[in-house]
């Protein structure tokens, strides 16, 4: 009798819908692959899977990201009595296989979770395909990832090459071990090598009502024998979920990229688990594992031998004397100057074969530049068909040559994002050939001085840019790596612009290094004509300081569009135009502002161009103690500190800037030789 009442049959029709719903929400989300053939995912960038049922994360294409997610969302909603998350547990086996430079590579591989499998903003290099310079850090980011990361970058204070991090809305881990695990028999712990080609297998575990996030890496036995997870985890870290996913659908998987170097990254397998109490991802079915592609490193092995058995005696003579005279060309063609003291740097060496391969055999087509100190050519290296700059650099004197090849493997270890970054070298006879990664927009030289009618015209706003990125860069090398690196031969043909137009301070080969509370040593004065500080040309001594100097009359070029030194018209008599001394003197008269590049059109920001070129005029002072420190100058250059307001008396230098014919040796390039040869790599050198 009750069904005849409205009210009742409403609120019975509206509970059922209650308990339908109920029912048929999961308390558990659980999947499993043994491998990836039919499986469901959400692939992204250059993620594919293989016929046999890998997930090939990254290949050698140059600079793509990679994603691949699960596509159903997951729910991590607090309960409402203690705030905490479901707890979930998940496991995946991989592999980063490096291609022929064996021991460096990509940035490796981030187990993500994320609400939004959207990341077209993110960049591909050191930030993994999930963040970019603006938003790295960011706490609205609500991203949680696990890295397994192969290179060290300083800007994310890494602890090594080769770690474990767990990473919260950026990449600066909160938690970093490196890589390896606890053996159970013994308690020791065994390191492991990420990028060793080899299997290796992660467990990644939070229980939600205590807010503890475990990792535990492993090596995967022979396929088809189980693996046992090692009962003490890598790394422990308490992390309120909650509070960083805030009740959002999200997803998870994987995320990768490539760039400098390229690498192989595989997925084998992957099985997640989830619920409201202690969950457990299912185990790996090891016997149904993809097996990993191994790469042909070897080289193709002659088979002259066994043509040779088969024919006649005259024909088999005839056959060896061919051999043996094509053997002594190939071994001229691509003879190399190796000798014992190398070994240690194998890694960071290039064989002459593959440079000269990757420029076509460095034909004039593939040129970008020329100077005094030698040729640049753009190549693809063969194997991982990486984009890079080849420069070729006379060295018949083999004096100090240890020394200086070590310098260039010390500095192939510098990672700014506004510093080109220096891959290796190869020596050949009586050249050095460096190798650069190639920045495709070439030299701001050539925006400044050249081809202004094809070139598009730089804005303000990009200039100013420029000069804190050099800036950023400069405070990197004196200050923030593990040693001074002092550049000594910054000018606006050495500062190269990416794709974005970001600048990258490039050409490191006069720089030099020595470590932190050190004086640095006596050499030769180098460097070009209008960078190069007074004090060098009296004590052959390159600073710091003598850096600053050179980056002065830079930023002033960069506001003014003039060069440091001009040299007198046909038919003049006057003295040769120095730049320092044209800006000082419009100071002196209050119309600073005149000196502003022209071909902005008055177009510009009065206050911050003011700033630029008052701190171009501190920065090259004659006095080595009155410039400020790149640190100081950055502070400057963000709006962080003030500018002091310089006094007459400060810059009391007219006509006292630049030494002229202190005789500097063959090294020095003048201004008027080098900038008519800028290259893509290192300007007019």
């Amino acid at each position: 009798m009750l069904l005849k009442f409205p009210s009742f049959r409403f609120s019975l029709l509206l509970l059922l819908l209650i308990l339908k719903l109920v029912a048929s929400s999961p308390t558990e989300k659980e999947f499993t692959f043994n491998g990836f053939s039919g499986a469901n995912l959400t692939l992204d960038g250059i993620a594919t899977v293989s016929s046999d049922g890998l997930l090939i994360l990254t290949n050698t294409s140059e600079k793509q990201k990679s994603h691949a997610f699960h596509p159903s969302p997951l729910s991590f909603r607090r309960n409402l009595s203690d705030g905490s998350i479901p707890s979930f547990s998940t496991t995946f086996a991989f592999a980063i296989v490096p291609t022929e430079n064996a021991g460096i590579g990509g940035h490796g591989i981030a187990f993500v979770i994320t609400p939004s499998t959207d990341f077209s903003n993110a960049l591909s290099d050191q930030y993994l395909s999930l963040f970019n310079e603006s938003n790295n850090g960011d706490a609205a980011n609500h991203v949680v990832a696990i890295e397994l990361d192969t290179i060290l970058n300083i800007e994310f204070k890494d602890i090594n090459d080769n770690h474990v991090g767990i990473d919260v809305n950026g990449l600066r881990s909160e938690e970093s071990r490196p890589a390896g695990y606890y053996a159970d028999d013994t308690g020791e712990f065994r390191n492991l090598t990420l990028i060793s080609g080899k299997a290796m297998q992660v467990w990644v575990d939070y229980n939600g009502p205590d807010a503890k996030l475990k990792v535990t890496l492993s090596p995967i036995n022979a396929i088809g024998t189980p693996t046992m997870k090692p009962t003490k985890p890598l790394m422990s870290f308490t992390v309120n979920l909650s509070a960083v996913l805030l009740d959002l659908p999200v997803h998870v998987g994987f995320s990768a990229g490539t760039y400098p170097l390229l690498t192989f990254q595989y997925v084998l397998g992957w099985s997640f688990a989830m619920n409201v109490g202690q969950a457990h991802a299912p185990p790996l079915n090891y016997s149904k594992l993809p097996a990993i592609p191994r790469m042909n490193l070897k080289g193709h092995k002659s088979r002259t031998l066994g043509l040779g058995l088969a024919v006649a005696s005259l024909v088999f003579v005839l056959l060896v004397t061919f051999v043996a005279f094509a053997v002594a060309r190939w071994r001229s063609r691509y003879s190399e100057l190796r000798e014992d003291w190398e070994l240690e740097f194998g890694p960071h060496r290039f064989s002459y074969r593959d440079l000269f391969r990757a420029t076509n055999g460095f034909r004039e087509r593939e040129l970008l530049g020329a100077g005094g100190f030698g040729k640049v050519y753009r190549g693809t290296l063969p194997t991982s068909r990486a984009e890079v700059a080849v420069k070729r650099v006379s060295h018949e004197s083999r004096q100090g040559m240890r020394q200086f090849v070590a310098e260039i493997v010390s500095m192939g270890r510098l990672r700014h994002r506004n510093i080109v970054q220096l891959l290796g070298y190869c020596r050949r006879k009586g050249e050095l050939l460096l190798v650069y990664d190639f920045v495709p927009n070439g030299s701001l030289d050539k925006y400044l001085h050249y081809d202004r009618a094809h070139k598009p015209a730089l804005g303000w706003s990009q200039r100013f840019r420029i000069v804190k990125g050099v800036a950023a860069g400069l405070l990197y090398l004196h200050e923030e790596w593990e040693q001074v690196v002092v550049h000594r031969d910054i000018k606006a043909s050495n500062v190269l612009l990416d794709g974005e137009m970001n600048a990258r301070l490039g050409d490191f080969g006069l720089a030099r290094l020595y470590d932190h509370g050190t004086d640095p040593q006596t050499t030769h004065v180098v460097g070009t004509t209008g960078y190069i500080a007074p004090e060098l040309a009296r004590t052959s001594r390159a600073t710091t300081a003598t850096d600053v100097f050179a980056f002065g009359v830079f930023i002033l070029e960069v506001a003014c569009g003039r060069r440091p030194v001009e040299q007198p018209t046909v038919g003049w008599q006057g003295e040769q135009f120095l730049l320092v001394d044209w800006v000082t003197e419009n100071w002196r008269k209050g119309s600073i502002l005149d000196t502003v590049d022209a071909g902005l059109g008055g177009e510009y920001a009065r206050e911050e161009a003011e700033m630029v070129l008052k701190l171009g005029l501190m920065c090259s002072h004659p006095q080595p103690a009155a410039r400020p420190s790149m640190r100081l100058v950055v502070q400057y250059l963000e709006g962080h500190v003030p500018l002091p307001e310089p006094s007459p008396a400060y810059l009391c230098f007219t006509k006292l800037s630049f030494p002229h014919n202190v005789g500097f040796d063959d090294y020095v390039a003048s201004y008027s030789s080098s900038v008519p040869s800028a290259s893509t790599l290192s300007g007019g050198r």
